[in-house]
């Protein structure tokens, strides 16, 4: 069904999709081509929620040349109005002849909709070129739209025998600055961080997007898990361009009082053991803030406990040359008693980043 100059355009496409350093969190990264007698003739990507989308920055740089031609979508283009017009009207308007995209919407206000539309209007629409590429690329808004929940991808620093941090609780620094560095382009691409409030007492973290050439003032969501509100309304955070969201379980007066004073956000969950029920956080994070990705950076108690609970679905580990010791501390707190209970993990990526490793692991059947 799909040529060759066909998947060369939409490979294209997806190029652009991934170009932008910050996710366009709410909405999904979307790249679009328009090809006119074999001629890319316009293109562009979606940058940022509330500003134009893909299909319209391709179609403003092709003008007329778009008459006659076929536009290549990585998904299904919007046909409802929110912050902008819908794209299929425009498409129609400037007389494409085709539109391919790599896969349908799954949000239910799109969900084939969009290419109903563009048939309706005489449009030869296409759909499924490249999709398990255009679904890599969105893996985050998929999950949340098809599963209330947002992705998780775990962030970890440990030294060649698998330890943290001094038995003190010292971890500043494992891993070299290129690894940090590293990580800052991970907070790019999240919608929310969450750590634990142990981690904020122990580190006070700032926990902002600190990348050149990306917008300070867009910030991704700070989320700590704080089940008796024990954080400082001094934390450095708190001080910091973006929203802090503190999740906690057990409602203290004074505390809430005091952190809500400080510029915090609370929200409260049930409890779940001696925390906040990380299932209820995550659902409350996609329905009611519309996070897409989560990059955890927390301690081996908070990824343990996602771990325990299925909820972690990539890892991303740095591994530093240096040894820290048997007394120091472990990667997560996995209360594991016997070779039956393993996890099994599927390794698909490592390199070098500086003088550390990147391991980049994802859950068994992800």
């Amino acid at each position: 069904m799909f040529s060759i100059d066909d998947t060369r355009a939409m490979s294209r496409a997806l190029v652009l999709a991934a170009q932008p350093l910050q996710s366009p969190h709410p909405n999904p990264r979307v790249g679009c081509v328009i090809v006119k007698d074999g001629e890319i003739v316009g293109e562009g990507c979606h940058e940022r929620a509330g500003q134009a989308h893909a299909e319209v920055h391709a179609l403003r740089q092709a003008g007329e040349r778009a008459r006659g031609a076929t536009a290549y979508v990585t998904l299904e283009p919007c046909c409802h109005t929110g912050k902008t017009p819908p794209c299929t009207e425009a498409l129609i308007s400037a007389g494409l002849r085709r539109v391919v995209s790599a896969m349908t919407d799954p949000n239910p206000r799109v969900a084939g909709q969009g290419h109903e539309r563009l048939r309706a209007a005489g449009i030869d629409c296409q759909s499924g070129l490249l999709q398990a590429q255009a679904r890599a690329l969105n893996r985050g808004f998929i999950r949340r739209m098809e599963q209330r929940r947002p992705w998780v991808c775990s962030k970890l620093a440990m030294s060649l025998d698998g330890r943290t941090a001094m038995a003190s609780g010292e971890s500043q620094w494992i891993t070299s600055p290129a690894s940090r560095d590293d990580v800052q382009r991970l907070r790019a691409g999240a919608s929310a961080i969450l750590t634990g409030g142990g981690t904020v007492r122990a580190d006070d973290p700032l926990l902002t997007l600190r990348l050149p050439g990306t917008d300070p003032d867009r910030q991704p969501l700070r989320v700590v898990a704080d089940s008796r509100l024990r954080m400082s309304p001094a934390a450095r955070m708190l001080a910091q361009p973006g929203t802090t969201l503190v999740c906690y379980h057990e409602d203290i007066a004074d505390r809430a009082r005091a952190l809500t004073q400080a510029g915090a956000r609370l929200c409260r969950l049930p409890a779940a053991g001696e925390g906040v029920d990380l299932r209820a956080l995550l659902t409350e994070l996609a329905e009611n803030h519309q996070v897409n990705e989560v990059l955890v950076e927390a301690g081996a108690q908070l990824n343990g406990a996602l771990q325990a609970a299925g909820l972690v679905d990539e890892f991303i580990i740095y591994m530093a040359p240096v040894l820290l010791g048997d007394a120091a501390r472990g990667l997560l707190h996995l209360p594991l008693t016997s070779m039956a209970q393993k996890v099994a993990l599927q390794i698909n990526d490592i390199r070098a980043v500086g003088p550390d490793w990147r391991i980049h692991a994802v859950a068994a059947g992800v």
